[in-house]
């Protein structure tokens, strides 16, 4: 996949709003590993999250 197709893809796991060309945190799950991204506001209101592959919830 090349790096355009994948910004296109990065919506923020919490609100689901496109984050490419946001200043968006991209991080690996820490159970499975899987990249998780974040948008600034949800990560500033300390929204909850849910990976989509393993179910791992964090703040």
């Amino acid at each position: 996949m090349s790096e355009s197709q994948q910004k296109r893809k990065q919506k923020c796991v919490s609100c689901g709003i496109n984050i490419a060309g946001t200043n968006a945190a991209a991080f690996k799950c820490p159970d499975c590993g899987q990249q998780i991204y974040r948008c600034a506001k949800c990560r500033k209101q300390s929204n909850l999250y849910e990976c989509p592959d393993c179910g791992f919830m964090g703040p």
